[in-house]
Order: structure tokens, then sequence, then C-alpha cells
């Protein structure tokens, strides 16, 4: 079993960990070295085993407990400590919020050299658990085993894993129990997929070699408890139909069953033919009006699309970026990565236009679809690449925006689409992102012609590192 990384034997004794750091990571000085080290808490006191070295830092694992800190708690899951999802989870919450504060900050001010003086305090989660609405699982060949599993583990244990990857190895995945992030029937059906598929000797995908039947299964719920759950195999086989049967006799409440045929080397589902088992082929999620003055928005959410995975912390965030916004009936509006239209259609009651850009063709249709549902006809959307789609022909035919909303994925916004911000010259921008570092240095480049008004981070994903926040940036006068 080729499961074990090579260690270094170096244990440095009674470290005390002082800061949470990237990656859900923490760190501890030894001189003049940093040592980086996971599920740990400022405050702990530990025996670190050093993993990798270099010369200015070092990675290790905490092996042994001298003192536990003040911020510390019970972890709520079995797999912490081996499941890579949730690092913080034995951090009180008040304290999360805190160093995720601090990790917006400390980003915008030493790689955009932003003034923070005025930044809002982070908004904290009402749900720290079972606020996810969508979980994907994967199957392989090549189970990770604990180190308490090794030790009782039988010459012909199985070496099916059906779970969450290990994070640095891709071909190994964590048998997963429980997890917390999901409501139920969530951890019911993952289970009774694996049981039927250990019971029935259906092979599990083998990544590195590409053979094997099941891939993955994706979990979708809603806040009026439709449920979606798609099935991903990596070929055909007489044993899908039998096996999706079981799955919608067990779980009748499934309101639609899917599934697909994933023959490529990778995961992505956005290219493939999403097949209907049983039920419908969405589902309907529903979010309440920015003021409160209108029935709730009503939106499409198709096996391919995208919607915020904590929902009613969407609409937090949706309504602080609404606020910043400032709208007024008159105002044409740019919704750049406008998924399915989520922000578009939030805020299109309030304005004159909205114009979403988004480049998942099947997203757009599901904004049109989400649009009319909510009967809205002020909304516009297009589908293409932003860099290429946002030129000076497409703001002459849709209107010169007087606010441009942007919410870009992790990677930030090309130089080309930032070119084209200050080319445009809207009064206002409110930029939402997942990722403060990448939202620095777009920012920075942004102040050639604005300022920056108000910033506001938004915790969407409790326990983890992760964290969203808002910048508001008024044109220079």
């Amino acid at each position: 079993m080729k499961q074990k990384r090579q260690r270094s034997q170096e244990i440095i004794e009674k470290v005390e960990i002082i800061e949470a750091a990237a990656e859900g990571k923490a760190i501890a000085k030894i001189e003049n070295m940093v040592i980086f080290v996971p599920f740990v808490v400022p405050g702990d006191i530990v025996d670190v085993q050093i993993i990798k070295k270099k010369k200015t830092f070092a990675e290790g694992k905490a092996i042994y407990f001298h003192k536990h800190s003040d911020l510390r708690v019970e972890a709520q899951c079995p797999h912490f400590g081996v499941c890579g999802g949730c690092k913080w989870q034995t951090m009180r919450y008040e304290s999360q919020l805190h160093y995720k504060n601090k990790q917006v900050i400390d980003n915008l001010e030493r790689i955009g050299h932003i003034n923070c003086s005025g930044a809002f305090p982070i908004i904290g989660s009402e749900k720290q658990f079972f606020y996810r609405n969508k979980l994907e699982y994967t199957f392989s060949s090549k189970r990770w085993f604990t180190e308490d599993e090794i030790k009782t583990l039988e010459p012909n244990s199985p070496r099916y894993g059906f779970g969450f990857h290990i994070p640095s190895f891709f071909d190994k995945v964590l048998n997963i129990d429980y997890c917390a992030l999901q409501r139920e029937p969530s951890n019911l059906i993952r289970n009774f997929i694996r049981d039927y598929s250990l019971e029935n000797n259906l092979s599990y995908y083998d990544i590195r070699n590409h053979e094997g039947l099941l891939r993955n299964v994706i979990i979708r719920t809603t806040s009026v408890d439709e449920i979606m759950v798609i099935v991903v195999f990596a070929q055909e086989s007489e044993t899908i139909s039998p096996m999706l049967d079981a799955i919608s006799t067990k779980f009748p409440e499934i309101t639609s069953l899917m599934y697909c045929v994933n023959t490529k080397f990778n995961d992505t589902l956005y290219d493939q033919e999403i097949i209907v088992h049983k039920g419908k082929d969405h589902m309907i999620e529903f979010m309440p009006s920015f003021r409160g003055d209108r029935d709730n928005l009503k939106f499409k959410i198709g096996p391919k699309s995208f919607y915020q995975t904590n929902s009613e912390q969407a609409f937090v965030l949706y309504s602080k970026a609404a606020e910043m916004a400032n709208l007024k009936c008159e105002d044409i509006v740019y919704d750049l990565y406008t998924g399915t239209g989520t922000i578009a259609n939030f805020i299109a009651p309030y304005v004159k236009k909205v114009i979403g850009i988004e480049y998942v063709d099947d997203a757009i249709k599901d904004a049109r679809i989400n649009s009319k549902e909510n009967n809205l006809s002020n909304t516009v959307f297009y589908a293409g690449d932003m860099a290429k789609v946002l030129t000076e022909d497409f703001v002459k035919e849709n209107g010169s925006p007087d606010l441009i909303i942007t919410d870009p994925p992790r990677a930030g916004m090309h130089d080309k689409v930032i070119e084209q911000l200050l080319n445009i010259e809207a009064k206002k921008i409110v930029y939402i992102s997942c990722n403060p570092a990448t939202q620095a240095r777009d920012v920075s480049l942004l102040m050639q012609k604005y300022s920056v008004a108000s910033i506001q981070p938004v915790d969407m994903f409790p326990h983890t590192h992760h964290v969203e926040n808002i910048i508001e940036l008024i044109l220079n006068k």
C-alpha cells in the first residue's frame, strides 16, 4: 500500500501556535523559521513533526498537545484532521471571523496598497453547520486509510473509497460516513449509494488508468426541500438503471434524479449530456427581495447551474452589494460573471436595465428563464468570454452603464476586462470576490481612475478559511 509520504523525523517540542494563516493552516515561529501547521488553533502548544523544510519556512504536523487554546472547541465531524474541508472547525466561530476579517485586510493592504481604515467588520453566517446546498463526492479505487485503520487493516479489505479527496492527493479519497455541511438526507443518500455499490460489486473509478464504472455523485438541495442527485459514471453499463431505480425507491423525496456518462479524463460536466432518470431537470430556489417589497424571487437551478452554496448567506451578500450600489430607477447596470442571473434578477426591480454577461451558455439560458419566472422584462443576458464580449461596440449597443457589478471566479478579472472597465468609466463599480488576493490585485489597477469607498467582508463558509469580500469603487471626478 503506497500511501505514506516520506516524513522527516525532526520533532520540535512545545511550539506555540501564534497565528492563523492562508489555506486554513496556522503559524508557529522558531527563531527565523516559520512553520505552517494544519488542524491547530492559535494558543495551542504542541510538539510538531517537520514534514517539509526549506530555508525560511517548514511544514509540520502536530503530534502531541501540551496545552489546548482557549479558542478551541470540539469538532462535530468525525473526519476532522484527515478530511481537508473544514480545517478551522475546532476554532471558536468568533475567532474564525476575526482571522477571516484579518485575511481580507492583510491582502488588500499588502497587495493592493489599499487604505482599509474604514472597512466594515465581517458579517458572520447565522448557520455554522448544514449551510451548504451542494456537495460533490468522488469514487476512487484507491481509498485513503487513516493511521488507525492501517493498524487494524485486514489483507483483503476493500480498497474502494467514496467521499472527499485527500488534500494534495488527486487519486486518494477518504471514505465519508458523516458530513455536517449539508442537511439530511445528504448523508443517508451517500451512504446508501456506497453500500449498494459494494453489495453489487460495482467498480470504482481509477483515475490513473482511466477505468472503472462509478465516478462522482453530486447532491443539491433547496430551502423548500427539493433534492437533486446526479450520479456520474465513467462508461455505459447495464447496471446504471437498476442502481438509479434503487436510489429512487429508497429516497422518493428526490425531486431530480439524473445521471451522466463522462468518458473524459477530467471531471467537468459543462460539456456533458446530463440525463433525467426520474423527476424534473431542475430545482427551484427562492430568495427574499432586496427591499422586501416584492414576492420572493425564484431561481431555476439546473444540474450545471452555479448558485451560491450558502443560500441564506447569499441573500446577505447580495443585499450588502445592493446597498453599496445605491440603486436608482434610472440606472443602467452591467452584471459581469452573472452566472444564472441571481444578482441581475435581485437588483432588476430597482433599476432601469440590467445587462448580464457569463461564459457558460447553459447558465445564461437559466438566467433568462429566471427573469421570465420573476416577471422581469428589463434584463438582457449574453454568453461568451468576458474579455471578448465586453467591447466598445457592446457598450454602444447596450448603453453606457452607470453601475457595474462584477463577481468573477477566484482567478479574478482578465487584464483586458480591467482595461475596458477603465475605458467605460462607470460612476460606480461594486466588486464581489471570493479571493481577497486577486481582488486586491484588480482593485489596485482600477484605482488609476477609482477610489475605494467601502469594504465589507462576508463569511459564506464557516469552518473554512474562505471568505467573500465586497468593495465599492467610486469614479474619481
